[in-house]
């Protein structure tokens, strides 16, 4: 299983990028492993391996350096829509994001984003549902101290 090409949607600010840069390492039904550069250069931030949790709606991704030493891990809530006639896969972020830092602290965000889509009309009440609950079983996992469990896949690459 392959995809010819990876978009990720954004609703607030609203964009669809192609990440036309971004290499897939590795691709199955239930996985997707890349690795990126940043799109937009930031101070610290220069790179980073993410994997596609495509049944549990999350995007977990290890944040890095420019010399290679860990940020933290950015958690995206997710959803996922592939288009067959372009054998295209788009990732629209959902907007709850869980970020863990090297020293286990745990911090959710975007919270406040979520709530202004939902009152602008941008989420659904039904993708708000599913945002929650997926936003509670990937927290479920952190707590339990299983984060290895999801970064596991990025540790080959």
């Amino acid at each position: 299983m392959s995809y010819s090409s990876l978009y990720r949607k954004r609703l607030i600010p609203s964009e669809c990028i192609l990440l036309g840069d971004d290499v897939i390492l590795h691709c199955d039904e239930d996985i997707i492993v890349t690795s990126w550069n940043t799109i937009r250069p930031k101070k610290e931030l220069h790179h980073g391996t993410s994997c596609f949790y495509l049944k549990k709606g999350w995007k977990v991704s290890r944040f890095l350096r420019e010399d290679g030493s860990l940020m933290y891990v950015y958690c995206d809530i997710v959803s996922y829509s592939y288009d067959e006639k372009t054998d295209s896969l788009t990732v629209t972020d959902l907007l709850a994001d869980v970020i863990v830092y090297p020293d286990g602290f745990v911090k959710v965000v975007d919270l406040d984003e979520l709530s202004e889509a939902v009152k602008e009309g941008l989420i659904t009440s039904e993708d708000l549902c599913s945002c929650l609950v997926k936003l509670n079983s990937l927290l479920s996992i952190i707590y339990e101290g299983k984060l290895s469990e999801l970064t596991s896949p990025l540790d080959q690459y």
